[in-house]
C-alpha cells in the first residue's frame, strides 16, 4: 500500500482515507474539542498527506502513526494561526461587540459532569503531555507508534504519558469538586 500511495495511486489513497479518517477525526475532536474544527483537520491532514506522499517511508506497518503525526502538526498550525488572529484582533480599535456564545453552546453539549471535567483538565495539560495522552489513550497508539508520530524517543512518550495521566486525574477531580452544586437547606444551594 505504501508503494501505491507514494506512486500517487488515488484508489490506494481512497482506501487509506476510508481506513483512517475516523481515527483522525476522533483525535482532532479530543485535541480541539470542536467537531467542526475536527472535520477541517481531517481534510487538511489528508490534503497534506497527499502533498507529501513521496516522503512516506517505503517500509513500515500501519500508516496511522504517519497520519496522526500529520494531524498533530495541522492542529499545532491551526492553534498558532488562531493565536495570531486573536493577537491581531487585540490590536484593532475597540468597538461595540456581540458576546461570543460559542463556549455556552459547547458547554450545553456536554451533559455529563465527568466528560466536561475531563475536557477542562485535558486543556489544562501541557501541549506535549496532551498530545501524547491523546495519541496513546484516545487514538490507541502504542508507545512506539506515538513516538514515531511525534518524532520523539519512546522513553519521552512513556514519561509524558505517566505525567499526563497523574495530572489529568488530579485536575479532573478538582474540576468536578469545583462545579458540584451541594444543597445546604431545602431551596438553598452553595
Amino acid at each position: 500500500m505504501r508503494a501505491r500511495i507514494r506512486a500517487g495511486d488515488t484508489d490506494a489513497f481512497g482506501e487509506l482515507f476510508d481506513e483512517h479518517a475516523d481515527a483522525i477525526h476522533r483525535h482532532a475532536v479530543w485535541s480541539g474539542g470542536d467537531p467542526a474544527l475536527a472535520e477541517d483537520v481531517v481534510s487538511l491532514t489528508f490534503l497534506e498527506a497527499w502533498r507529501i506522499r513521496e516522503s512516506l517511508h517505503p517500509d513500515g506497518e500501519s500508516l496511522r502513526p504517519w497520519l496522526l503525526g500529520i494531524a498533530t502538526n495541522v492542529l499545532r498550525n491551526r492553534r498558532r494561526a488562531a493565536r495570531r488572529h486573536r493577537e491581531a484582533l487585540r490590536r484593532l480599535p475597540v468597538h461595540e461587540t456581540v458576546a461570543d456564545f460559542a463556549d455556552e453552546v459547547v458547554g450545553r453539549m456536554h451533559d455529563a459532569d465527568q466528560v466536561a471535567a475531563a475536557m477542562v483538565a485535558l486543556r489544562a495539560l501541557r501541549r506535549a503531555d496532551r498530545e501524547v495522552f491523546l495519541l496513546c489513550v484516545w487514538s490507541q497508539l502504542d508507545y512506539s507508534a506515538a513516538a514515531e508520530a511525534l518524532g520523539v524517543p519512546i522513553g519521552t512518550v512513556r514519561s509524558r504519558l505517566s505525567r499526563a495521566r497523574t495530572r489529568l486525574r488530579r485536575l479532573a477531580e478538582q474540576e468536578l469538586a469545583r462545579t458540584r452544586i451541594i444543597p445546604v437547606k431545602q431551596g438553598e444551594y452553595r
